[in-house]
């Protein structure tokens, strides 16, 4: 075999043949999703979307009938930046023929499955989409001014910018953080809903939108399977989402650049006191848990409690029973709760992925050890390195995690990886003013 010429073997090392993208997504929720539907025409941009499940997955575990989104559709996964893409959701109604049932049924309100499912046909149409793909570790090259994305399975992947959209994962109060038995959090309610029927008793706790579509579900049948249903909540009352239109303008450009100027200090005060404006419950659904208790308590007293103000501070298992050291309190009172099964509906919850270990000197974090993000969405040292997806409420407030302004977000970091504009981002659109 007649050798290569040093040159030609120097082209031909792996190294120098590892493509290099502009961009790699790591995970595909809904965010990532929506920039991979926003950069598929842009020519100028390559990028690749690394997703460790099998196919897309949004929240399986709450596929309750009727549940439905707290958005309009028009937050789907492009419309608000680009409103011809064929990734709308109204294009995937047309698809699906389901546009006119859809127009007839006057409701702006996807049901969740079908909003999963919308995703699944965008995700579907993608050329730039790898499942099945775990990312383990990210390095940096500073000499090609790269990342490096290895997967588990050995393969390599290099890019100039990164964008995190791995998500929340579900959080467990300390207090269950050891605790024994066959508790779940509510993402996996659906899959475990028959086994936790067939129990005497079934404590819930948490106060937001899925605490409440899983209480008025279990209530719903609690004639049929005769278990008792207790429902713990640490706020003082069931808060309805705020969602009237002057507040809804909080999700706004400009509201972001007023939050995110604010003192670090008043920023987390504020995204402690604005829980309500994302986290409540839709008022029609708190209006039809009271109508369902009403309509069963025409027979008799129903096995059912509802107790507000109660934090859970201790949690044991023995013998296939959970015993829960409750406080309430206003009251400044200990009490305790028992129950067969239990529920944790209480939410989701940042953790910086394990694989970025070896660029953590590469990110910026604030004084309560968070990514410091900054008004155009980056957390690295460059101001354009590496890009975040949710997780920022403590920065952008309640417009991180919301549906609506997902859109935005992508249309601004587009603008950040080309260096200028491709879809127009909003500067101004509220009535009201915010900073003086």
């Amino acid at each position: 075999m007649t050798a290569l010429p040093e040159s030609a073997e120097s082209a031909e090392s792996p190294v120098e043949t590892v493509e290099t993208h502009d961009f790699i997504g790591i995970g595909l929720g809904p965010f990532n999703l929506g920039l991979a539907c926003l950069t598929e025409p842009i020519d100028e941009l390559d990028g690749v979307f690394l997703e460790s499940k099998p196919d897309f997955e949004w929240h399986s575990g709450m596929f309750l009938e009727g549940a439905h989104l707290q958005t309009p559709f028009m937050s789907d996964l492009v419309t608000l930046a680009d409103p011809t893409s064929p990734y709308s959701f109204l294009n995937y109604l047309k698809e699906s023929g389901r546009l006119y049932s859809f127009y007839i049924r006057e409701n702006f309100y996807p049901l969740r499955v079908e909003y999963d499912d919308y995703c699944r046909w965008a995700a579907s149409k993608l050329s730039s989409v790898r499942f099945s793909t775990t990312v383990a570790e990210v390095t940096y090259e500073g000499e090609r001014e790269v990342y490096v994305v290895r997967t588990a399975a050995g393969d390599e992947y290099r890019a100039r910018h990164l964008v995190l959209g791995t998500g929340t994962p579900p959080y467990i109060p300390e207090a269950c953080a050891a605790l024994g038995g066959d508790f779940i959090h509510n993402s996996r309610y659906r899959q475990h809903k028959r086994e936790l029927q067939a129990k005497k008793s079934i404590t819930l706790v948490g106060s937001g939108q899925s605490a409440a579509e899983i209480y008025y579900d279990l209530l719903s049948e609690i004639d049929v399977h005769g278990y008792r249903l207790n429902w713990v909540t640490r706020s003082p009352r069931f808060f309805p989402l705020e969602y009237t239109k002057l507040t809804l303008e909080m999700t706004s450009p400009e509201y972001i650049d007023y939050f995110h100027a604010l003192p670090e200090r008043t920023r987390y005060r504020l995204q402690t006191e604005q829980k309500n404006l994302f986290k409540g419950i839709d008022g029609e659904l708190i209006d039809s848990i009271f109508d369902l208790l009403y309509q069963k308590n025409l027979g008799g007293p129903v096995p059912t409690r509802l107790l507000t103000n109660s934090a859970l501070n201790e949690a044991s298992y023995e013998n296939g029973t959970y015993t829960l050291g409750l406080r309430q309190e206003e009251q400044e009172t200990d009490y305790e709760l028992q129950s067969e099964g239990l529920i944790l509906a209480t939410g989701y919850k940042y953790v910086e992925p394990g694989f970025l270990k070896p660029v953590r000197d590469r990110i910026r974090y604030d004084g309560q050890g968070n990514h410091d993000v900054a008004r155009n969405y980056a957390i690295d040292t460059t101001g354009r390195g590496i890009f975040l997806q949710n997780a920022g409420v403590h920065t952008h407030s309640i417009t991180s995690p919301d549906l609506g302004m997902g859109a935005y977000r992508n249309a601004s970091i587009i603008r950040e990886l080309l260096g200028t504009e491709y879809y127009p981002v909003e500067k101004s659109i509220a009535f009201q003013e915010f900073a003086i």
